[in-house]
């Protein structure tokens, strides 16, 4: 490993701390009573009283020396503060080591302190704590991107690199605090749907994440070994199939926040592990679910950013009920001046070339209807709207249409351009089911890579009669994209998958 100068300055400084008898990384708890936000809000002359006493912990970012006294500034999870530091305060005896050596020339910024003291007002109008004791917490090693903040409040030299910023997430996390606000977002979103859902009396699940059989999606799976079963297994890419075995078992409505993995490319909106919420509720349909949705999602956009209205880039995107709907086949002739509804696969790829939307010789019908919609239509859905009723070749998942023939009960959620939900009236006739898992075996044998497999065990499940069923699957990645006013998928996950460092 080669170290940089800062860094061997760092382990220098390491050294000489613990020489002077300083543990620089204590076991004891360090027990701390407010946090910067809290100082920052609540103090005023008026309550000074209230605030003789506070302790705080987290990361040194700046240190001016003024001779016997200085200012620093600490940043824990909440914000930062500014810290009035007097040698003889906390040294007040004849050893002056913790302000002379370890404070002024031992400590570095990013080193964790814990500190105690009062609150008060600077000449210049800071709010600031006058530090009465001062211990070292934890020793930084690495040093931090420098960002600087005028007085102004104006940020300079912003780190904005995404290779670091994605890959090193804790360092963008400490030198970026307003990427915090994203994930309390996201954790919020959550919040609001679990509440919606429990609140309506549907029980929170979990199902399996390995898988003897993957399905509940058109996508390619990541694959294992299991060792003791000697068997192989796969990452889920959906767990609708299970959620599906639990309605059948007599639960009227289940739901799961779920990691799923589909082994495709990378995007701005596609990361190979990703989280969606499914939900199945019994005795209702697709049009159910529609409202379901809409008054869902208008929840959670009021509950993460107060209204509405959403600002996501240039839009101002308004969750606020009811949304608009089209049929596939009409929001593609709407766009496309087109109506593709009565062409065979012959024609409708003829069409597709007229429309300048490229195929591959593995394309069944329902995938040229998809690519077709993805080229030309999905763009222009900015606001908030459903696309219902599918051609069936899309949805061997989905309940046939109750008064239109070739088609299914089913619809997608899609906003800023893009999917955010995908639903059906579910396909409960085991018979019907299974001759679409044989229909999708034969696009397997075509080449496509993302066909679905036979689960003998779920039409054994549903033959024990599974009752009239709804579903929905939420992008929670996508969703947060939208409420967070995020432009990548990366930006809404801690922790994206990226290429290795050593194939760079």
């Amino acid at each position: 490993m080669t170290l940089s100068e800062q860094e061997l300055i760092r382990r220098e400084n390491l050294k000489k701390i613990r020489e002077t008898g300083i543990n620089p990384y204590p076991n004891e708890e360090f027990k701390v009573n407010t946090k910067a936000s809290e100082i920052d809000a609540l103090y005023s002359e008026e309550k000074k009283d209230e605030f003789r006493d506070v302790i705080l912990a987290g990361r040194l970012m700046m240190k001016r020396i003024m001779g016997k006294a200085s200012f620093a500034e600490l940043q824990d999870s909440t914000g930062r503060i500014q810290l009035y530091i007097n040698r003889d305060e906390i040294c007040p005896g004849e050893d002056k080591t913790l302000y002379n050596t370890i404070f002024k020339k031992l400590l570095d910024i990013g080193d964790f302190i814990g500190v105690s003291g009062f609150v008060f007002t600077t000449q210049t109008g800071h709010t600031t704590v006058h530090v009465t004791s001062l211990t070292l917490l934890s020793k930084s090693l690495k040093p931090l991107p420098i960002v600087k903040t005028d007085a102004e409040g104006k940020v300079h030299d912003a780190v904005t690199d995404p290779e670091f910023r994605y890959r090193q997430r804790y360092a963008d996390l400490v030198v970026n605090p307003k990427v915090r606000e994203v994930f309390i977002k996201r954790t919020k979103m959550y919040d609001s749907i679990r509440q919606f859902l429990n609140e309506k009396g549907y029980l929170e699940v979990e199902t399996p994440i390995l898988q003897p059989l993957y399905g509940g999606a058109a996508a390619r799976p990541f694959k294992t070994h299991h060792n003791t079963l000697d068997t192989t297994l796969f990452l889920r890419i959906a767990n609708e199939l299970y959620l599906k075995r639990l309605i059948v078992g007599g639960f009227d409505g289940v739901y799961e926040f779920s990691k799923d993995f589909r082994n495709e490319g990378m995007s701005r909106f596609h990361n190979p592990e990703f989280t969606q919420i499914e939900l199945y509720v019994a005795y209702k349909d697709y049009e159910w679910m529609m409202n379901l949705v809409e008054e869902m999602i208008e929840k959670v956009a009021i509950d993460v950013t107060g209204s509405t209205v959403v600002k996501v880039g240039s839009n101002n995107i308004d969750f606020k009920r009811p949304w608009k709907r089209y049929t596939m086949y009409g929001a593609i002739e709407e766009f496309t001046g087109v109506d593709i509804s009565e062409m065979g696969e012959a024609d409708m790829r003829l069409a597709a070339r007229d429309m300048n939307v490229g195929l591959d010789p593995t394309m069944g019908r329902g995938k040229i209807i998809d690519e077709i919609f993805g080229e030309k239509c999905e763009a222009h859905l900015i606001q908030p709207t459903f696309i219902t009723d599918y051609p069936i070749e899309m949805s061997p998942l989905a309940k046939k249409h109750r008064t239109k023939d070739g088609l299914v009960e089913r619809f997608e959620a899609i906003c800023n351009g893009k999917e955010i939900s995908n639903a059906f009236s579910e396909l409960n006739d085991p018979i019907d089911q299974r001759e679409r898992f044989e229909a999708q075996l034969e696009l397997g044998k075509r080449g496509d890579d993302e066909a679905m497999m036979l689960d003998e065990d779920f039409l054994r499940a549903i033959e024990y009669g599974m009752p009239p069923t709804a579903g929905v699957g939420i992008g929670m990645d996508r969703l947060a994209m939208v409420m967070t006013n995020s432009q990548s998928i990366q930006d809404v996950l801690f922790f994206p998958q990226m290429k290795s460092e050593t194939l760079k």
